[in-house]
């Protein structure tokens, strides 16, 4: 045995040669003997769940698979910077915040991540124009070199512009939009000052103003100024929203000559032609075209005039570049520049880009012809969309440029459509003095990515009674932690019937997560299931007097880390969420806070013994409002006292919906705060002490 031993672990020289020999002999003649080659059967394998996303294209549920094996490109429609970033924009790019961190984080996918800047368009021509006149006029009032009567005169003037524009508007929000402006001056010019009409008529001023000076204006640099101070304030709200970074940005205005080289091998596949200056692209002969099809994402919108004429810009809608296309369906590749407009030198003489083009010029500079995923909001996907797809095709020769579109759904405020033009968006910055980014995203992950979000007191409410399940969770996992030891040999429980109950609980919860994950991203069965486990945990914590800390870790340790995948916590603390703008955040200030709530127990069992009123309203006092305000939380449990980090701005918000609901139950006790409070308070104190609690 021993000789064998040798030979196995190589010391076959350190034996002699004959007992070695006999060793190896005995050994070859018992392998052939006596011993049979032992079995082995290979597991079968099981059918994996496979990541299938919503495709726009098919409208239906698709298995993703990349081009380039776990490599993912990925363009996404960015903003068109003329003004502040909404919660429309915050709908999209949250959405597809939460699938890119999930394509990395979860399924471990290698994505380039591409985004646009759109910073030439009618848009942002038409509002750097106008609040550069606006602001040149109201200068030449504030010098005295133009009247109060002249500008009341020019004001009149121009709501009777707005009035014929309101008439003859057909989409009745807008049209609400338009009478509520006009109602708002005429109210104004009744009883105000001349500088509280100009502010009051803005709107319809400035455009008056655009329409007789606009093609005056030579100095171009005003549109760039505008469109690089909202791209600032865009990437400023993103980061706000903890957005990561694109990994390329792109502006259109740095691809011009990618732009032109584009529409040149369009116009030479036969899909576009030059018209007075501009580049129009044919539809018509590009949907008759055997290989081709027109409108992919939305068929039934072909020929939506009113949507064709918005994606083409109020610029370019007149009578004049109507009966420059062959067709009304065409949509402008490139557009001849009038006086007043930035341009750049092209083969069909001085212009700019059309709107359409920037996204597959810029796209496929950076990706190439072909790309897995495309995203934007679903207001994008006719005519926008769908005329990028076209002028792919068209360029490349080729019938699919994107594998997979995903749109995110519609926003609504309070059941009621946003929109920008309506003048009735909520800005994010706006949102974000209600309610912090955190339950923003955490609102955003209770619906579906690609269904209609209705931004509301409800929904915001449901997202904040969500955070706090997980927060109060954390807290009560940190508190068990620092309650037992488990760096020593004996901190490791054996597991009863009850953790194997949980663990077999634990497991099955993971499972369906990574079923609803793998379900086109279905965030709201995630959060129902990671709930679920929030729930079946605290039953195992207050119904065992043994705790297994390793299993209750690993469950924490995994909430947290799906939180992190959507985005929802920005550190990388191993559980719960960052305590922020806290003064005793850190695992040394904790041992000073706990030393500090050992020493205020000790204090309060003391004066429950001597019944000292006195002593045990200071000791209440230290926990209700000396330790919040310092975003500390004790909880007087049965032997201990639990410590709790937590904001300082959030316990505040907890003691002020505690007094709310005093109030609602109890207004004439809750009025009667600051002194009859006081004394009740002592009273209840007293009460205690004649009970011996």
């Amino acid at each position: 045995i021993r000789g064998a031993y040798w030979l196995s672990s190589g010391l076959l020289l350190s034996a002699p040669r004959r007992t070695v020999g006999l060793v190896i002999n005995h050994y070859s003649a018992s392998s052939m003997d006596d011993d049979k080659p032992a079995t082995w059967h290979r597991p079968e394998l099981k059918e994996t769940t496979k990541l299938k996303f919503l495709n726009s294209l098919t409208r239906q549920k698709d298995e993703f698979i990349p081009c380039n094996g776990r490599r993912v490109a990925w363009y996404s429609c960015g903003p068109t910077v003329y003004d502040a970033a909404h919660m429309g924009h915050a709908r999209s790019f949250i959405t597809c915040d939460i699938l890119r961190r999930v394509l990395i984080g979860y399924f471990h996918y290698d994505v380039l991540y591409v985004m646009n800047i759109t910073d030439v368009d009618d848009k942002i021509i038409a509002g750097a124009r106008r609040q550069y006149l606006l602001s040149w006029y109201q200068g030449q009032f504030n010098e005295k070199r133009i009247s109060a009567e002249k500008v009341l005169s020019d004001i009149d003037e121009s709501v009777l512009g707005f009035e014929a524009k309101c008439a003859s508007e057909k989409d009745a929000a807008k049209k609400n939009m338009l009478q509520g402006i006009i109602d708002v001056v005429k109210k104004c010019r009744a009883v105000g000052d001349v500088s509280e009409i100009m502010a009051a008529a803005a709107s319809p001023l400035s455009q008056w103003l655009d329409i007789k000076h606009g093609a005056e204006l030579t100095d171009h640099s005003i549109f760039s100024a505008l469109s690089s101070r909202w791209e600032a304030d865009f990437h400023q709200d993103m980061e706000a929203l903890n957005v990561m970074v694109p990994d390329v940005l792109t502006r259109v205005s740095e691809y011009v000559p990618e732009v032109i080289g584009y529409v040149m091998r369009i116009i030479d596949n036969g899909f576009a032609y030059e018209s007075n200056g501009s580049v129009y692209f044919d539809t018509t002969t590009f949907s008759q075209h055997p290989d081709h099809t027109y409108a992919k994402l939305v068929p039934e919108a072909f020929g939506d005039v009113d949507a064709i004429n918005e994606g083409e810009g109020e610029l370019t809608v007149s009578a004049a570049h109507v009966k420059e296309k062959r067709s009304r369906n065409d949509f402008a590749l490139w557009k001849a520049s009038k006086p007043g407009e930035p341009f750049w030198d092209s083969p069909w003489g001085k212009g700019r880009p059309g709107w359409h083009i920037e996204c597959s010029v810029m796209a496929s500079a950076v990706i190439g012809p072909h790309m897995d995923i495309h995203t934007g909001g679903v207001d994008l996907k006719f005519p926008h969309h769908d005329n990028e797809i076209a002028q792919a095709e068209a360029c490349n020769q080729d019938d699919q440029w994107v594998n997979y579109f995903l749109h995110s759904g519609h926003l609504t405020i309070e059941g009621c459509k946003m929109s920008k033009s309506l003048k009735n968006f909520i800005t994010i910055k706006e949102a974000l003095k209600q309610n912090t980014a955190r339950q923003l995203r955490l609102a955003f992950l209770l619906h579906s990515w690609y269904a209609t979000l209705d931004y509301s007191q409800n929904t915001m409410s449901e997202a904040m009674q969500v955070e706090k399940t997980f927060s109060e969770f954390f807290l009560t996992i940190k508190d068990v932690i620092r309650s037992n030891d488990t760096s020593k040999p004996d901190g490791y429980l054996k597991w009863t019937s009850v953790e194997m109950q949980l663990n077999a609980s634990f497991q099955e919860r993971k499972e369906a997560i990574h079923v609803a994950m793998c379900d086109s991203v279905d965030t709201p069965t995630v959060l129902h299931h990671m709930r679920g486990l929030v729930t079946i945990s605290n039953s195992y914590i207050s119904e065992c007097k043994a705790l297994n800390v390793c299993l209750l870790t690993q469950i924490a340790k995994y909430l947290t880390y799906m939180l992190k995948v959507f985005g929802v916590c920005k550190e990388s603390d191993l559980i719960g969420f960052p305590i922020e703008d806290t003064a005793s955040s850190g695992d040394q200030a904790l041992l000073y806070v706990e030393k500090l709530a050992e020493f205020r127990n000790e204090v309060r069992t003391i004066a429950l013994e001597q019944k000292s009123t006195s002593i045990l309203v200071a000791c209440d006092k230290l926990r209700d409002e000396t330790l919040p305000s310092l975003g500390v939380r004790l909880e007087d449990k049965a032997g201990r006292i639990v410590v709790k980090l937590v904001s300082p701005e959030e316990l505040k918000c907890e003691i002020e919906q505690e007094q709310q609901v005093r109030c609602s139950c109890d207004p004439q006790g809750f009025i009667k705060h600051t002194v009859e409070g006081r004394t009740k308070k002592e009273e209840r104190t007293a009460e205690i002490i004649g009970r011996g609690d």
